[in-house]
């Protein structure tokens, strides 16, 4: 008798507080017989491909101060119109989204632009009105012929942003006597056009932190063009340094870039030249 109390008091309890759970699960969702939401909808591909959510991010190696024998800064420019460069552009998930959506959501902090050493934190609605503009069209009735305004809020178009700025740092690691690069930030750019539609300017957004940012780009996974069963993520991309670049500036006395005392082609060969100065640097450190 005192089971069957028991058992009639469960089921009662159930009854009632079934009820308003189900009132709230929204009704585009499908509920199956296994429990799981939209369980009947039909598989894209031929197995569930995990390996990328399941991904961990390995942390970096820890690296004394005293054995940091050599180190440089330098800082690279991305074009995403390169052929190297296309899954960065990426119509379904472009980098700039990414991060965008991960700084609005608060998921990564990111950074102003009044500097590059990360000193002045953005809140999330700056992220969102950055880069937004508001216009004010007038519409006029076909019938009345009365004239209205209207408010449209126009969104960055992440195919705008072409080039993305790069910061990092190259040392030579005493411990394991090897040349290594650690990415500090990525900035996204955007263009500016003047009233007549010509080209002004190309200006940074934010700064994002890349250590701040590795789990989040390690969720993320990318176009690979050779193989759409590989699992790439875009934090696999930056460690594997799988992109095209070229040096703007780097670290000197007059904090000058290359743009402010060379162009055309001497642009071009003293950026290379640095590029093969740091090359040098570790294979003069051998003999043989």
């Amino acid at each position: 008798m005192k089971i069957a109390l028991k058992l009639l008091s469960l089921g009662l309890l159930l009854f009632f507080f079934a009820g308003p759970v189900l009132a709230q699960i929204p009704d585009n969702i499908i509920i199956t017989e296994s429990g799981e939401p939209n369980a009947d909808k039909p598989l894209d591909d031929i197995v569930e491909k995990r390996l990328t959510v399941e991904k961990r991010v390995l942390p970096y190696d820890h690296v004394r101060e005293a054995d940091i024998f050599w180190e440089k800064r330098i800082w690279r420019i991305i074009d995403v119109r390169e052929k190297m460069n296309l899954p960065f552009a990426y119509p379904e998930r472009p980098l700039f989204t990414i991060f965008q959506e991960a700084a609005e959501s608060g998921e990564i902090t990111v950074y102003s632009t009044e500097d590059d050493k990360f000193s002045i934190p953005l809140t999330p609605d700056e992220v969102a009105s950055m880069g937004a503009s508001v216009d004010t069209i007038a519409t006029v009735d076909p019938e009345t012929y009365e004239e209205t305004f209207q408010i449209v809020r126009n969104e960055v178009n992440p195919s705008d942003v072409k080039r993305f700025r790069l910061k990092e740092i190259w040392f030579f690691d005493e411990e394991s006597s090897t040349l290594q690069v650690r990415i500090l930030g990525i900035a996204p750019l955007i263009e500016e056009f003047d009233d007549n539609g010509n080209f002004k300017y190309e200006r940074p957004m934010f700064w994002v932190y890349y250590p701040g940012a590795r789990e989040v780009l390690g969720r993320e996974r990318v176009f690979n063009i050779g193989n759409d069963s590989s699992p790439m993520t875009w934090e696999d991309i930056f460690e594997m340094r799988f992109f095209s670049s070229y040096i703007y500036k780097e670290s000197n006395v007059f904090d000058r870039r290359l743009e402010d005392y060379l162009s055309g082609v001497d642009l071009l060969m003293e950026a290379e030249n640095i590029k093969q100065e740091i090359f040098n640097f570790e294979h003069d450190l051998w003999t043989y």
